[in-house]
């Protein structure tokens, strides 16, 4: 392992330790409390703010260190949410094409659960009572088959399309433009808006894997296809993940600064980079408040890319 790989790592490793010891941390100042005695005052080893303090006398060092608990209990399993879902999403997709069978009233379910997802759980309930029914009468009728092969790849690269032709940062402002979300509320947000491109590798992949020998002598022994495909497709088809995941996590970080910059998202409460940044705005010439919370953001993106580059040439 190069230097920089070895730099990268370990400033990872300390940001992921600090993140975790914040809360017992024996910091000078706590975090969110301001020292009105001290208002963008420059580091001083006289007053115990080591790193200064921001324009409305929050500790810098406090809120760098609580900023990067909160960018990794955030953006990691927002991460870890998109990429399972797109994994999942997407070797469904590679394995059964436009083939696969759901029963007539299942897929009533459809336009109920995308109105749900969507945050309309009254249109939710009469769209989906609406298609139900209407799909058990013409089942009742002899009109319908028992099943129908849902066009999933289609359906799937549709919506992979169509989240890919919006800006990710318009998309997620357009969701928590309204405000009131919690962390775990901004997170699944940030999760279910960055699922597209995970589901794109782990699709691509899967449509090589499931013309292995493998995979076919399993469906040739005769065992159910969503064994096979659970079992011994999808961990094959899940590898392009190991690369996603961290450039998911780079991405996702990246964007949670910038909504917390524009004063979107997180609650003020809540300890983040991106806010430290906004802070400074007010009293420029605090150049302290900008230039620590600005090189822990940019440490940590460039990073992650570099240990993903280099995971990426090993596995070429």
């Amino acid at each position: 392992m190069r230097r920089g790989q070895l730099l990268a790592l370990g400033w990872l490793a300390g940001v992921v330790l600090l993140a975790l010891l914040a809360p017992v941390l024996p910091l000078p100042y706590p975090a969110g409390i301001p020292d009105l005695a001290h208002v963008a005052e420059a580091p001083s080893r006289a007053s115990r703010h080591w790193l200064g303090t921001d324009p409305q006398g929050g500790d810098v060092l406090s809120g760098l260190l609580f900023g990067a608990r909160t960018a990794l209990l955030l953006t990691l399993p927002a991460a870890l949410l998109a990429n399972l879902l797109g994994g999942v999403v997407g070797g469904a997709a590679g394995f059964w094409g436009n083939r696969l069978l759901v029963s007539a009233p299942a897929m009533g379910l459809a336009p109920l659960a995308l109105a749900w997802v969507l945050g309309m759980p009254p249109l939710a309930v009469a769209a989906g009572a609406v298609t139900v029914g209407a799909l058990w009468a013409w089942r009742c009728m002899r009109r319908l088959p028992a099943s129908i092969a849902a066009p999933l790849d289609s359906l799937v690269l549709a919506t992979v399309s169509s989240l890919d032709t919006v800006p990710r940062l318009v998309l997620v402002l357009a969701l928590v433009a309204r405000g009131g979300l919690s962390v775990a509320g901004l997170g699944l947000v940030l999760g279910l808006t960055a699922w597209s491109g995970p589901a794109r590798l782990v699709r691509a992949r899967m449509l090589a894997v499931k013309a292995l020998p493998f995979v076919e002598a399993a469906q040739a022994s005769g065992l159910p296809l969503a064994r096979v495909w659970w079992h011994h497709a999808l961990p094959h088809a899940l590898k392009p993940l190991q690369t996603a995941l961290p450039l998911s996590l780079a991405g996702l970080l990246a964007l949670e600064s910038t909504l917390s910059f524009l004063g979107i998202g997180l609650p003020p409460d809540v300890a983040s980079w991106g806010q430290q940044l906004a802070a400074a705005r007010q009293q420029p010439q605090a150049w302290w408040a900008v230039v620590f919370p600005a090189l822990a953001l940019f440490a940590t993106i460039i990073s992650i890319n570099v240990l993903t580059t280099r995971k990426s040439s090993l596995s070429n």
